[in-house]
């Protein structure tokens, strides 16, 4: 098996939003804003090659919002999925499976693309993507304070081409593969744990956007039941100690992955890596 970083662009959120209740003399210490109170994030995707498997773990905004998603977002794709992949002398015919640990547009906006003729087509056209069912009956549902995270265009045309495959419960998904369903930040988020090089590499997702939110508290305003995320956060840093896994952060424009220690104070980040560094 190899892991590899898949860069797919940078955009850039209310600081405020993104740290909830805390206040920004104390977030802004861990993580920077800008004079607009914006932060900088990543939206870094990860590949899992398993012998004939490619595996694409999320896939950030895509292409068929662009304007959009830079007048709103601060969109900045220079860096991005399809040079990402070539970079590894790969295509998007080449996955064979797409993981979505949640459908928010800025996690699965690039696995449907738009062709010259409006027509909405997969953008893996030899993958099946995986989510959870009770995500994917979630955000075909959305309530109405999540429905502008789940545009229908991002979602719809993975089961209409018939390339969903829904899974309901914790367990091993591939070799070496296993998933968590969370319901903190959204109902049924799934973070996958990769068996990698005697380690255990934990795909954060939004469980833990960034290494900036380890504290406790650091729980971002967009989470619909943040005290659900409060136990599932500390539940999972306590894992992570206690098994030195290795977290990969999706959000984290500066700490790619890191290790954790225990401390007085609580669980802390103790050593930033690369994941390319795990090889």
């Amino acid at each position: 098996m190899k892991i590899y970083p898949i860069e797919t662009g940078h955009f850039k959120l209310d600081g405020g939003a993104m740290f909830g209740v805390v206040p920004k003399v104390l977030w802004s210490k861990a993580y920077p804003a800008d004079e607009n109170n914006q932060i900088t994030l990543s939206m870094r995707c990860l590949l899992v090659m398993d012998g004939d498997r490619k595996i694409l773990i999320n896939n950030g905004m895509g292409n068929k919002n662009k304007e959009k998603n830079i007048q709103y977002f601060s969109l900045n794709d220079e860096v991005n999925l399809l040079g990402s992949l070539r970079a590894l002398n790969l295509e998007p015919d080449d996955i064979t499976d797409v993981f979505l640990t949640h459908l928010h547009f800025d996690h699965c906006g690039g696995s449907i693309d738009i062709d010259e003729k409006g027509n909405l087509l997969p953008a893996f056209p030899n993958a099946t993507y995986h989510v959870s069912k009770q995500q994917w009956e979630w955000a075909i549902h959305p309530n109405k304070r999540e429905k502008p995270g789940y545009p229908p265009e991002n979602l719809l045309p993975i089961y209409e081409h018939g390339k969903l495959k829904l899974f309901e419960q914790d367990g091993e998904l591939f070799p070496g593969f296993r998933v968590k369903i969370l319901n903190g930040h959204t109902i049924g988020q799934a973070i996958p744990f990769i068996s990698y090089n005697g380690k255990t590499v934990v795909y954060t997702s939004d469980a833990l956007p960034t290494s900036a939110h380890l504290p406790l508290p650091y729980i971002m305003s967009y989470d619909i039941q943040p005290l659900v995320s409060l136990d599932e956060k500390e539940a999972l840093l306590n894992e992570a100690v206690d098994n030195d896994y290795i977290l990969f952060f999706e959000h984290d424009h500066y700490v790619q992955a890191c290790t954790l220690e225990c401390t007085p104070n609580g669980v802390k980040l103790k050593d930033k890596l690369q994941i390319t560094e795990l090889a």
